[in-house]
């Protein structure tokens, strides 16, 4: 099995809109894949159907080579589910959360947990409603992490949690991604974990995959280019797509481009003779802005379906 989640053709409708408009998308067997987009993208409804908590209006989705409206007991007990909303059960301890979880997973891993609690920072006897809701997120990842799951799927599990506590979860799951072949599926607005994390990233908008490739290959094709016109100099109204949004301000013309290739300096160089040029690369967390920008959908931070 060459991919651990298959997604063909995948439309998810609530009432009359489609929250998923025919994605299509393939998570490596042994990856970090990070879906990412706007609020109201479809990422939530994506990960439900995955998880075979709502069914699709149409397509299929499958998980470990099972279709998702079939996914059983067996299967669900091979994937780990983290989610920024995600309830647990408040009246029980560390350790009865462990005591709670270990008979509903075969691989469950008794010494793992444990170096996932002194991990985590986590006391046994703690009760999960005392906690800070960073710890209690730690609490749901290590309940996710000890069955040693296949698949493990990251919904917003970063939202809203101080820069400490997202260092410890992102260190944790790069040290064990190096460990073992398993499959991760994260969606996050966190982009600077998502860039430290993720060696595969998909942009969704509007329920549609506008994009899917290795992060490297996506860091390595945007620049963010500044132009200092010289005098006198007429703008060009000629600008390829992959220029994205393109502005001038004075004698300054910025703009994104998407497409950078070995021949990019002498077009940009083309198109604005005599001009000091100078391009920059960018961090995941400007890309996601300025394909959202282009996409027309608000940048905002946060959740959404």
């Amino acid at each position: 099995m060459t991919h651990s989640i298959e997604i063909d053709d995948l439309v998810c409708r609530y009432r009359r809109t489609r929250a998923v408009d025919g994605l299509t998308l393939r998570v490596p067997r042994g990856s970090i894949y990070a879906l990412i987009g706007p609020n109201g993208a479809g990422k939530t409804t994506t990960l439900k159907t995955l998880l075979n908590l709502r069914a699709p209006s149409a397509g299929a989705a499958r998980v470990l080579g099972v279709d998702s409206r079939r996914l059983g007991p067996r299967e669900l007990a091979r994937i780990g589910y983290v989610s920024e909303n995600q309830r647990l059960p408040e009246h029980l301890t560390i350790a009865g959360l462990e005591a709670f979880c270990r008979p509903l997973y075969p691989t469950w891993d008794d010494a793992f947990a444990t170096e996932l609690r002194q991990r985590f920072g986590l006391d046994p006897a703690a009760r999960l409603k005392t906690l800070s809701r960073g710890t209690r997120i730690k609490a749901a990842f290590l309940a996710a992490l000890a069955p040693r799951p296949a698949v493990l799927v990251l919904d917003e599990p970063f939202s809203g949690l101080d820069p400490v506590v997202r260092d410890d979860l992102a260190a944790g799951l790069l040290e064990l991604a190096d460990r073992a072949e398993w499959s991760v599926l994260l969606t996050s607005h966190e982009m600077d974990d998502v860039e430290r994390l993720a060696d595969h990233v998909g942009f969704l908008v509007g329920g549609r995959l506008t994009l899917e490739e290795p992060m490297s290959a996506l860091l390595d094709r945007f620049r963010r280019v500044e132009v200092n016109l010289a005098d006198g100099a007429a703008v060009t109204t000629q600008r390829p797509d992959a220029w994205l949004g393109f502005s001038v301000e004075g004698r300054a013309a910025r703009f994104v481009d998407s497409r950078v290739s070995a021949a990019s300096p002498s077009e940009w160089a083309s198109a604005f003779p005599g001009a000091a040029i100078e391009s920059a690369r960018m961090s995941l967390r400007d890309i996601f802005v300025a394909l959202t920008r282009a996409a027309g959908a608000p940048a905002a931070n946060g959740g959404g379906r």
